[in-house]
């Protein structure tokens, strides 16, 4: 049914193609709508507005799908020996392209400014062991380099766009090693904006098994 349409369609085309060389006089004046340069990036249909925060998106949908790519595959050792899991059936792929999927076109939500966090959540920024940044801070740090901010979002869904060819290759070893870079892609996005102060921890035990 399409095919017949697209059929009809053309055939309609040529027609007015063909009027429009006879009657000259009747064609309609050149557009004045802009081109669109190239790589530009075409207008949205409509406006974004949020719904969430920015750590309730986190918390209900980025979290969650991410579950999808990082349980698909893994290693359990326990007193009845070696576990490994992966994917087999295509059920079982298909959930881990519904994380990917959900992944790389969610994680484009965090470009909408947003608040950060539910009135009345502070992270946990309070006390002396405070280990996260207020929603005030991190706010303060998204919106002093938006350059770095967005690399980070682009850095996590390149990475569900290499999940969604692997499971076209339906590779769990290929599954499993992009699962690793996912993570460290989320935990560099972490250390950045939410707990930044184990950057510093990191670099201290570092030192101390280097001997430093």
């Amino acid at each position: 049914m399409i095919a017949l349409h697209l059929r009809h369609a053309l055939t309609a085309c040529a027609g007015l193609v063909v009027l429009g060389a006879l009657m000259p006089a009747c064609s309609a004046p050149p557009s004045t709508a802009p081109a669109l340069s190239p790589g530009a990036a075409p207008a949205l249909w409509g406006d974004l507005k949020p719904v969430v925060t920015l750590k309730q998106l986190m918390d209900d949908l980025i979290d969650p799908a991410s579950d999808f790519i990082f349980n698909a595959v893994g290693t359990v050792i326990s007193d009845k020996g070696i576990v490994e899991t992966e994917p087999k059936t295509d059920d079982e792929w298909a959930k881990v392209r519904v994380g990917a999927v959900t992944m790389a076109e969610g994680i484009y939500l965090l470009k909408i400014p947003r608040p950060i966090a539910p009135p009345g959540d502070v992270n946990n920024s309070v006390g002396p062991d405070a280990s996260e940044l207020t929603p005030d801070q991190i706010k303060a740090k998204i919106e002093a380099d938006t350059v770095l901010w967005n690399a980070k979002i682009e850095a996590l869904r390149n990475i569900n766009l290499q999940v969604l060819e692997i499971v076209k290759r339906k590779d769990a070893k290929e599954l499993s090693e992009a699962g690793e870079i996912l993570d460290q892609a989320c935990e560099s996005c972490h250390l950045e904006y939410w707990y930044p102060a184990e950057k510093d921890l990191m670099k201290r035990l570092d030192r101390r098994l280097k001997g430093q």
